[in-house]
């Protein structure tokens, strides 16, 4: 196997212990591979019995198998964090905590009011004062990624997509912002805490729920 297959491999199977089930819109997303060579490289993986295709029902994609996970952490020990990577990786693991619990807060006002009642989305004022408040943690989260995108392209990536979501929660899409399963603001984020994770190594603290 040469090196750029490897390394092809390393990053479909990274992106589905990121996302678990990924269409193959995600996996591009993720990986930044085109859709022509991801089809290579997914071919590939099921053939060795590396991932499995589900097709059909409500989700279709691609999923990690067992033998995927294991390959998965051969791969990743045979290429671990340069020097530079590593200080990159833990300079933005330290600066995402503080983010992600004022995401969290945001978050949470955007699905609950000030008064205790589910947000219905019928106060625009209210709406857009939860907006602004999201605005301002992805200026920062936005920074973050630029730095650390420098040294891993792959974290960098999440900031199109984070940004891509938010303009659409400034179009008027409200799912965009939290609604699961949707590609929303907060899915991808969620994608990129867990991206952090691994590549970091650091274990889910209380920090992290």
């Amino acid at each position: 196997m040469t090196t750029e297959t490897s390394t092809a491999h390393f990053d479909v199977l990274h992106a589905l212990k990121v996302k678990g089930l990924a269409t193959d819109d995600t996996l591009t997303a993720l990986t930044g591979h085109d859709a022509d060579a991801l089809a290579v490289t997914v071919g590939q993986l099921a053939d060795a019995g590396f991932v499995m295709r589900r097709e059909g029902g409500r989700i279709s994609g691609t999923m990690i198998t067992p033998a995927g996970k294991a390959e998965y952490e051969r791969l990743s020990a045979e290429s671990p964090l340069n020097e530079s990577e590593r200080a990159a990786v833990d300079t933005f693991h330290e600066g995402f905590g503080p983010i992600n619990g004022d995401f969290k807060k945001v978050c949470a006002s955007w699905q609950i009011r000030p008064d205790e009642t589910p947000n219905d989305h019928a106060d625009a004022d209210y709406d857009a004062s939860v907006i602004a408040e999201l605005d301002r943690i992805h200026h920062r989260i936005a920074q973050a990624l630029d730095e650390v995108g420098a040294e891993i392209p792959r974290l960098g990536r999440y900031k199109g997509r984070l940004s891509a979501a938010l303009e659409k929660v400034h179009g008027g899409d409200t799912a965009a912002f939290a609604r699961p399963m949707y590609d929303s603001y907060h899915d991808i984020w969620m994608e990129l805490h867990q991206d952090l994770l691994l590549t970091s190594g650091h274990q889910r603290g209380a920090g992290d729920e």
